[in-house]
């Protein structure tokens, strides 16, 4: 029927009136109808599948529709990449305006610190604070040479107590081997012994006394020393903020002017509450650490002192209750090898 229909719709005339209206024929009604019945129970395009071969024809040549996209389908992606677009553009603008600012900070500093290498600039001096923090160097300094000749102390004793060790080990051999010198060379070896024990001893206080300094010297004045150059840090700044300030103020006082005078006041005001308040944590560090680096150098010289003359005097059991009087426990011998478990 549907064969018939196109054929008829293809040769047939259709009459135009005087007002351009078109003829009503019998054979148009039933056209009209045919064509309207194959629209409504026809296959619906967005849930069947399109052929190739025309209506009611073959199934070759099938499309699926849900692969085609029409202009609505398109709409979300264009949004959703828009979007992505969008926030790609802002997180480059916020990054060009970082670096834009760093640019123009490190350009003030710089003329800043040129500025007063050449005498030419002005920097704010705080000369009680700038006393004691060049006094903190000064014995950082001079701490690092208690600390190196420490070591190296204790490196020399580390040798000599072997060297006891092995002299001992080979006097009680030779006691062993020589029955005419046996008393003689015994002596000799439990005199080593004991020196190697006691030395072991003093090892233990030595090496308190020299964890203590380094952690004293490494990490109490080093955090002090990093919020100082913190501190030199916003200085700096805050002079070159300062200095741009006052350049502007002698300047001409147009419109222009007049907002970037208020713009640097601004920026000077935000720099000087970050300097006075690393100041401030300066002044408190430093009267933290005068008074932690006293108490600890009291308890390790004490240490240092006793260990040492009780050594030297042969007096075996003051010196080892100078360990005890400051919670010094020594690890036993071959404590520091690994068991037979963990070298498999």
């Amino acid at each position: 029927m549907a064969d018939g229909i196109m054929s008829k719709a293809a040769t047939m005339e259709i009459p135009i009136n005087g007002n351009g209206d078109t003829g009503t024929l019998a054979e148009d009604d039933g056209l009209e109808q045919d064509l309207h019945q194959v629209m409504v129970s026809g296959p619906n395009l967005n849930e069947t599948n399109i052929v190739s071969g025309g209506y009611g024809g073959t199934a070759e040549g099938i499309i699926p529709t849900g692969s085609i996209k029409g202009p609505g389908m398109h709409r979300s992606a264009s949004s959703s990449s828009m979007a992505a677009e969008e926030a790609t553009r802002g997180v480059a603008v916020e990054k060009l305006e970082t670096v834009k600012k760093w640019g123009l900070n490190t350009y003030k500093c710089t003329k800043q610190m040129i500025s007063e290498r050449f005498g030419r600039g002005s920097r704010t001096v705080d000369l009680d604070l700038e006393a004691q923090i060049e006094l903190l160097r000064d014995t950082k300094r001079k701490y690092e040479s208690v600390l190196r000749l420490a070591r190296a102390l204790t490196n020399h004793f580390y040798n000599m107590v072997q060297t006891q060790h092995a002299l001992g080990d080979t006097f009680a051999d030779l006691s062993q081997k020589s029955p005419e010198l046996r008393d003689e060379f015994g002596y000799n070896a439990e005199t080593q012994k004991l020196l190697c024990k006691n030395g072991e001893t003093l090892l233990g206080a030595i090496n308190f006394f020299v964890s203590s300094i380094n952690t004293l010297v490494n990490k109490t004045m080093e955090d002090t020393l990093m919020t100082i150059k913190m501190y030199e840090n916003a200085r700096l700044e805050f002079d070159a903020y300062r200095s741009d300030l006052e350049e502007l103020s002698l300047g001409p006082r147009d419109a222009a002017a007049v907002a970037r005078i208020d713009a640097a006041q601004q920026q000077y005001q935000v720099q000087k509450d970050k300097y006075e308040r690393l100041r401030s944590d300066v002044t408190i560090k430093l009267k933290f650490l005068e008074e932690n680096k006293v108490k600890v150098m009291h308890k390790q010289l004490l240490l240092f002192h006793n260990a040492i003359s009780a050594y030297f005097a042969g007096n075996q059991q003051q010196l080892e209750e100078t360990l005890k009087q400051f919670n010094i426990k020594l690890k036993p011998p071959g404590a520091d090898k690994p068991s037979w478990l963990e070298e498999q």
